[in-house]
């Protein structure tokens, strides 16, 4: 299996363009597939570079309802009218951060190939989407200021919209865009529905923050690492993780704990 991140915020490719948002193409033994598409086409212009293929494409899981890993579907489109692409029904609702919209454009769920999902599915017997995580262990503080427009008010948006790839083979995968529900609750519902915990995540762990963190922040930062090297997976993470997160957590997860950036190719 082949992993390629398309788009993260960081450079890790001489070539390849680098902003805020997330796009990994994974090659399984059956499909061609993207969780999400960044926040624009020029997420398009690294798979040219790395060599990737839009027509071959066939699944698109979108992580949830945020422009910066859906902004770059319209243009994936003219490239790939066939791929299907799954995505909660939810994620189509008005998200704010703060004043700012910071949702999807609702052109997407009036494209053709559109699978609008209410809850958990099986698209086959490798890859699988789950949704459904109620656990409120050490969640994000970063999600304070994100809300969900419900009528006239806007309200603390509770990430019902969230939805988590899994790739079960020889190795089993574990792909979220972001981790809002916080990734030891996403580990919890995994373990709840499949049994045991995975070989391998891919994530952000949403812990960025642009002031330093407080005592109480850095200790759940490093309480969370601890029950992450429990679980013995490897763990592949960037976006909205912020880099004095992964700095925090590294001295506990040592090999354990891998950073992504734009251009990388992971082989499993």
């Amino acid at each position: 299996m082949k992993i390629i991140v398309l788009m993260e915020d960081t450079c890790g490719h001489p070539d390849c363009a680098y902003e805020h948002g997330l796009s990994l193409y994974i090659e399984t033994e059956k499909h061609r597939i993207l969780l999400d598409t960044g926040a624009s086409g020029r997420t398009w212009e690294n798979a040219r570079r790395l060599g990737v293929d839009l027509a071959q494409i066939d699944t698109v899981v979108l992580s949830h309802g945020h422009y910066d890993h859906s902004g770059g579907l319209s243009d994936f489109r003219r490239n790939n009218r066939e791929a299907m692409v799954y995505m909660q029904e939810s994620a189509l609702l008005d998200y704010y951060h703060g004043e700012r919209y910071i949702g999807i454009d609702k052109a997407i769920g009036q494209m053709p190939h559109v699978m609008r999902l209410s809850g958990d599915a099986e698209i086959d017997g490798e890859i699988s989407l789950f949704t459904g995580i109620r656990g409120r262990r050490f969640w994000p503080r970063s999600n304070v200021g994100l809300t969900v427009r419900t009528g006239r008010e806007n309200v603390q948006d509770q990430f019902a919209h969230e939805q988590c790839l899994v790739i079960q083979g020889e190795k089993n995968l574990l792909l979220s865009g972001c981790a809002h529900n916080g990734i030891l609750n996403i580990l919890d519902r995994y373990r709840e529905i499949y049994g045991g915990f995975p070989d391998i995540v891919i994530s952000g762990f949403h812990m960025m923050k642009k002031t330093g963190y407080t005592r109480e922040e850095t200790e759940v930062i490093q309480k969370t690492a601890e029950e992450l090297r429990d679980t013995r997976a490897v763990f592949y993470t960037g976006h909205c993780t912020g880099q004095q997160a992964i700095d925090l957590m590294r001295p506990v997860l040592g090999e354990m704990l891998v950073q992504i950036h734009s251009g990388m190719v992971i082989t499993v």
